[in-house]
């Protein structure tokens, strides 16, 4: 049977179906919460779960729930972490000897162990504490950033063109991006028309069918076989392999290589937590008063990030064009600073649907940091950067969605936009980093941002 490289498919795949039970999965907490407390069967489509009367006590009650809801969505997202971290950075590491499918198909069957959790729980009413073990459980198959460390490792291999790479990475954010919006909009319909239960089951399948693609029919970069006859015949060796090629990574690189590389990930981390900490809560935000959205609205303003997802691989296809990768950040960054505090202060639906515009390309810094890094490494040290990259995204993830969803229980009663506000502050930080290198000497050559020939001439002029 002849297999393939593409590995878009699969990204595809995996990106609809999680997507399409990550708001449910919300959803379905929240709804259970509120049945608890109130002791009644929430109803989507009447504003009385919705109090704004904020000296009635079924507004303190919602309150309540919440604070409930984000605290227990924090405690899952640590199970999940605590496990993933370990497998996202064992696993892409040893892509570069091992393939990148591992990377692929572990967080596929995690995956399809969670959805088919999701069902049980929602279809024999189980208790919500079932969820930290399954958590744990799909922990240990990697996480979402295993998946992604795995594919861009995997597009960076087959790539060999420069231009190409950015182009294609930031298609697999756009594919990230659309797929996802497409799939939460049309989770609201699903969930009207055959409940929670029904929902998962469709995810669970697609899972099962992403499996099969990449067992059967994607082919791998690495030539498996040859790393199998050379392979490591203890645990111990195969982890000190795992763990010296990224120690390596810093450790062999001239000075200015090496400090390049860790500012890029510092303010990839350092963005990654404010975008990932602001956009979590807009589920609570939506279902809080005064907007009062059901699932339907919910799909709806999850699906307007599709636009967003949209111009920012326009801006980052365009602007690649006539400036450098690092203004481009620039632009990313300051696009989603406007939109983050107008959110904030948005207390109209139309005015929550309005946000999208000025995040327009709130996406971009994403994709031409992986880039960036990307370039700066040679082919064999792609696994390393990715694992890096992985595990960065592991913790800032669990960080993030821990602090910010810590935070908004805490401000939800008093102004629940203020978590937004702070996302938006923290921003200067990366801001700040990125000024830094273009003000010291990292300008002019050094800064052309990473063309590998300028890259070759930096680490010879520095050893």
């Amino acid at each position: 049977m002849r297999k393939v490289l593409c590995v878009e498919p699969v990204i595809f795949i995996y990106i609809f179906a999680s997507s399409l039970t990550s708001p449910l999965g919300q959803q379905f907490i929240y709804r259970r919460l509120w049945e608890q407390e109130y002791n009644s069967t929430f109803v989507s489509d009447n504003v009385s779960h919705c109090e704004q009367n904020k000296s009635s006590p079924a507004y303190i009650k919602q309150k309540a729930i919440q604070e409930k809801a984000s605290v227990f969505n924090m405690q899952l997202d640590l199970t999940r972490a605590i496990p993933s971290l370990t497998v996202a950075f064992v696993i892409v590491a040893n892509g570069d000897r091992q393939g990148h499918k591992r990377s692929l198909v572990l967080p596929s069957m995690g995956a399809l162990i969670s959805g088919i959790s999701f069902t049980a729980i929602s279809y024999f009413s189980l208790s919500l504490s079932v969820l930290f073990a399954v958590a744990f459980v799909t922990g240990l198959f990697g996480s979402i950033a295993t998946f992604l460390g795995g594919g861009f490792a995997f597009i960076a291999d087959v790539c060999h063109d420069e231009k190409q790479k950015t182009t294609r990475i930031a298609v697999v954010d756009l594919i990230f991006g659309v797929v996802s919006g497409l799939a939460e909009l049309s989770s609201g319909y699903f969930l009207r028309r055959i409940g929670f239960a029904w929902t998962f089951v469709i995810a669970s399948l697609l899972h099962v069918v992403n499996i099969i693609y990449i067992v059967f029919f994607l082919e791998d970069t690495v030539d498996v076989s040859q790393f199998q006859r050379e392979a490591p015949v203890s645990c111990k060796e195969l982890l000190r392999e795992t763990f010296s090629g990224v120690y390596m990574l810093f450790k062999t690189a001239p000075h200015k290589k090496r400090v390049l590389i860790i500012v890029l990930l510092f303010t990839f981390m350092t963005y990654l937590f404010t975008m990932i900490g602001g956009s979590s809560l807009f589920t609570l935000y939506e279902l809080d008063e005064p907007l009062c959205w059901n699932e339907v609205y919910i799909g709806y303003g999850a699906a307007a990030f599709t636009s967003v997802s949209l111009t920012s691989f326009l801006g980052v296809y365009l602007f690649s064009k006539c400036l450098k990768d690092i203004y481009i950040v620039f632009i990313g960054i300051f696009s989603y600073i406007g939109g983050t505090i107008m959110a904030a202060f948005a207390k109209t639906t139309l005015l929550m649907f309005l946000v999208r515009v000025p995040s327009l390309f709130c996406f971009m810094p994403i994709p031409v940091l992986r880039s960036m890094l990307s370039k700066v490494v040679l082919t064999g040290e792609q696994g390393a950067v990715f694992a890096c990259i992985a595990c960065l995204e592991v913790v800032t993830g669990t960080i993030s969605l821990s602090v910010f969803n810590s935070l908004y229980a805490t401000t939800v009663a008093w102004f629940s936009g203020f978590s937004f506000l702070l996302s938006a502050g923290l921003c200067l930080i990366p801001l700040a980093v990125l000024c830094w290198l273009l003000c010291t000497s990292w300008n002019g050559e050094d800064l052309a941002l990473l063309v590998p020939e300028e890259v070759s001439s930096i680490e010879s002029a520095d050893s």
